[in-house]
């Protein structure tokens, strides 16, 4: 089989694609030919080892796949070859066949695509954990949403609408603003690029007050990090919480004092540790997405598609943070 591989530390540029040995599943194991593999910031970390989680080389990215159930091992009941599947990898998925734990796979609807199957579970998925067990987000509430029109940043918009809030989206162009209001963000903001001096961050600030309200936004969902961490914190509201989702704008450093004058909540969002914790919640968290997308009130946006051969360029665009929605690999 082909494998998009890292061989060495670095960008997009040093993967290869090389030949392997077809895998063969062993006990409670599935081997999947891969269909799409989505793309996710932590591609960009993994094979720059910049992330928490460093494989032996070498090693595929890519942590999110849909495809076909070739063979199962011993032991696995409920999957058989032909079934539709989506699945999280943590790594490995840019590859045309993969082995996955039978208990880490849900079934794709026949009527959806591999390309959307392969976009759904880690934004959706991380957002959900996000909003419903460490936000407690409630119908009527405000959510600002940081560089919303992200993949996990779109999911967040929807998940935010489906559970009846207000929704503030903050992006970086007007481009970005026009995806956030096509998921549905009541308001949207386009703040600029990072890094800010005193007077820009307090000019951020004001801009995120202005657009959650006077009452501020009960809950923040921060993908991005860096320089608009601060800001964003400034216009929480009393007892809001404040969910830590990612750093691509790098690791931020929060005056506490904010915490202490808002009696607000900073919370963690590792949804990965999650699931591995807690599979049967995960189950019920995915499962209600599934409901929510047969209802049309989620849809995976994948704004652009890639061939195998160049799942580096997909993993380059998103290091440009250039990307909208969900970049797909065709494998």
């Amino acid at each position: 089989m082909k494998a998009l591989l890292s061989k060495a530390p670095g960008g997009p540029e040093t993967l290869s694609l090389e030949e392997l040995p077809d895998p063969v599943p062993g006990r409670g194991q599935v081997l999947v030919a891969v269909k799409a593999c989505s793309i996710n910031f932590p591609d960009v970390l993994i094979i720059e080892d910049k992330y928490q989680l460093r494989p032996e080389r070498p090693f595929a990215p890519g942590s999110e796949v849909a495809g076909v159930v070739e063979a199962v091992g011993e032991g696995v009941t409920g999957w058989a070859p032909g079934d539709r599947v989506v699945a999280t990898t943590g790594y490995g998925g840019l590859v045309e066949k993969i082995l996955v734990g039978a208990d880490r796979l849900f079934r794709l609807p026949e009527e959806r695509s591999f390309e959307d199957g392969s976009a759904l579970l880690l934004t959706y998925a991380t957002t959900i954990h996000a909003l419903v067990d460490r936000g407690h987000l409630k119908a009527g509430q405000t959510l600002l949403v940081l560089g919303a029109a992200g993949g996990v940043g779109l999911a967040a918009i929807e998940l935010g609408k489906a559970f009846g809030a207000r929704v503030v989206a903050a992006v970086s162009s007007e481009a970005k603003a026009e995806a956030a209001k096509a998921a549905g963000a009541d308001v949207t903001l386009v703040y600029g690029r990072a890094p800010f001096d005193k007077d820009a961050s307090k000019a951020l600030a004001d801009q995120f007050k202005a657009a959650c309200g006077p009452a501020g936004a009960d809950v923040i969902y921060d993908p991005v990090g860096g320089d608009y961490a601060e800001p964003a914190l400034r216009s929480i509201a009393w007892e809001g919480r404040y969910l830590v989702v990612g750093f691509p704008a790098g690791i931020p450093r929060l005056p506490l004092n904010l915490t202490l004058l808002k009696s607000c909540d900073v919370c963690g969002v590792f949804w990965g540790a999650f699931a591995m914790r807690d599979p049967a919640a995960n189950q019920r968290h995915v499962e209600h997405l599934f409901r929510l997308w047969e209802e049309g009130k989620i849809a995976p946006r994948v704004t652009e598609t890639f061939d195998f051969a160049d799942g580096g360029k997909a993993i380059a665009k998103m290091a440009a943070r250039d990307a909208i929605g969900k970049l797909v690999v065709r494998i």
